[in-house]
């Protein structure tokens, strides 16, 4: 056979393999892609089915076969830092973000994801940085900024968060006033913590121009009056909650009155206490008027006010300072010992009972809160106790 034979069959053979390999290659990749929709319906099953382990493996077996499943990294990534796996999480959307081929849309997205990894994960710096890359960016300025004002308040940076806020409100159209009242009255407090009132004046009167219904502006007003030893204008901004939200009285109750004491005003105080009780009864209110009842008028007037509002307003804790009363009365005779078993019982009773909570989380704490320290909601803690709250609802 001639060179010219065997150079064709050579030829007609190479083709062959070529096809072949080709060929291979081909049923190879379907495979893979068919094997990949599978793990993908089998990992939306386990996820429908609260079996979250295995739906992660499940997707990871998907991304390994394709690496370019952008929706499914997202996925992932969600999914972890649901789970508070927060460097998975973060080394998901790092990858996508080192990935040259990927789409500027797509970039701004894994940027956003990781922001929000760093903001679940606590690492506020980072967080911060990753969200001012995105002020730039339209799709996300807002949500962004949103970000940008949590993280202001986590770090209680007030003057960035009053910034972010009013971006907001003009870019956005949302309303900020109350937050940005809350942020100037922080800058009021420390101001006033470091004895500059000047400074702390200042904040205040831009706190009441944000809301001029801000109780807690009008609380602070009367506290920096007396530290300026201005009882009068004290009592003039407390007195304004009469008005304006006559529930948190009870809340500057003990302050109050002893301001109208120092300035010769003790019965207009008593008879604020009794007719507070009678328009807004409370439990705090309750015991600042028990105080100073006792203090100023003796012990049978207190005994027959704790008496007269556990008819109107019965509570706990009013019945246990009735007790305590009666024992304190019963000294020097013979005890009654199911009697102070009684009061212990009612005491532990009264502990439990005697916090706030929060309306939109229900955090609960021994001390009142403008900001919950749960959720971050401001104003959302009513200034009354949880057996109050509870026998009304």
């Amino acid at each position: 056979m001639d060179f010219e034979a065997w150079y064709l069959i050579f030829l007609l053979l190479l083709f062959a393999a070529g096809w072949f390999g080709r060929g291979f290659e081909s049923r190879v990749r379907m495979a893979d892609q068919a094997h990949a929709p599978r793990s993908v319906f089998r990992g939306l099953n386990l996820l429908l089915n609260e079996q979250p382990d295995k739906a992660i493996d499940a997707f990871i077996e998907v991304v390994k076969l394709d690496p370019e499943t952008i929706e499914l990294h997202y996925a992932l990534g969600n999914l972890f830092r649901r789970r508070g796996e927060i460097d998975r999480a973060v080394r998901i959307h790092t990858h996508l973000l080192n990935r040259a081929d990927l789409p500027a849309r797509e970039r701004s997205n894994a940027l956003a994801e990781l922001g929000q990894d760093y903001l679940k994960g606590g690492l506020l710096d980072r967080a911060e940085d990753t969200f001012i890359r995105l002020l730039d960016d339209s799709q996300h300025r807002l949500g962004a900024l949103r970000a940008l004002l949590r993280i202001y308040q986590m770090e209680r940076d007030w003057l960035k968060a009053i910034d972010c806020a009013r971006r907001l409100e003009r870019e956005a159209g949302e309303s900020h006033h109350v937050a940005i009242a809350h942020f100037y009255c922080e800058l009021a407090d420390k101001a006033a913590a470091t004895g500059d009132i000047a400074a702390a004046q200042g904040c205040l009167d831009e706190a009441q121009v944000a809301d001029r219904k801000s109780v807690r502006a009008t609380v602070l007003a009367g506290d920096l009056a007396l530290r300026r030893g201005a009882h009068d204008d004290a009592v003039k901004h407390w007195l304004r909650l009469q008005s304006l939200a006559p529930e948190y009285l009870a809340l500057v109750g003990a302050r109050l009155t002893s301001a109208m004491d120092s300035a010769g005003r003790r019965d207009e105080a008593l008879n604020l206490l009794r007719r507070a009780l009678l328009d807004a009864p409370s439990i705090d209110l309750l015991e600042t008027a028990y105080q100073r009842v006792s203090e100023w008028e003796g012990p049978g007037p207190a005994e027959a006010l704790l008496r007269d509002e556990i008819k109107r307003n019965p509570s706990l804790l009013g019945f246990e300072k009735l007790l305590a009363l009666r024992s304190a009365a019963a000294k020097g005779r013979a005890g009654d010992p199911e009697l102070d078993l009684l009061r212990t019982l009612i005491h532990g009773q009264t502990r439990k009972l005697a916090r706030y909570r929060c309306n939109k989380c229900g955090f609960r704490a021994r001390e009142f809160h403008w900001c919950c320290p749960g959720c971050t909601s401001w104003d959302s803690y009513a200034p009354r106790r949880i057996e109050e709250l509870d026998s009304t609802g």
